[in-house]
């Protein structure tokens, strides 16, 4: 199985923006959470995490975004962040077949900073860290 970004949506509501992504990872979601909920696995795909206390209401501080709290939190299923001013970060895995996982990612937020083609290129990214690790 090849990883693929088989969807990305974006929606404005007045001065909120919201991305929605379908990705498609070639590995089974106790490989690919850690990708998403350490900092040694943000840093590799995304941005170093400063700080994350991996837990409801603990604190975080995503270097290219900002600090907040983790705002949900289900082992190897769901990671969501809320940070001051950068909006919510949500990355929900699901199974997909034997072997793989689909990630449903959502970034809701204010103004115009992010892109659907910079998350297109991070994810692009996480595939090939997930196709590189055993």
């Amino acid at each position: 199985m090849t990883g693929s970004i088989e969807q990305g949506t974006s929606q404005a509501h007045g001065n909120t923006h919201i991305l929605h992504f379908l990705v498609r990872l070639p590995r089974r979601m106790e490989t690919v959470w850690p990708a998403l909920a350490t900092p040694e696995g943000l840093a590799a795909w995304f941005t170093p995490a400063d700080v994350l206390e991996p837990r409801l209401g603990g604190a975080v501080t995503l270097r290219d975004m900002g600090s907040g709290r983790v705002t949900a939190w289900d082992v190897e299923r769901v990671a969501e962040y809320t940070l001051e001013g950068g909006g919510r970060l949500r990355f929900h895995l699901e199974r997909d077949g034997d072997e793989g996982s689909a990630l449903r990612f959502t970034h809701e937020f204010r103004g115009g900073e992010e892109s659907e083609q910079r998350w297109r290129a991070r994810f692009e990214r996480l595939i090939a860290v997930c196709e590189a690790s055993p």
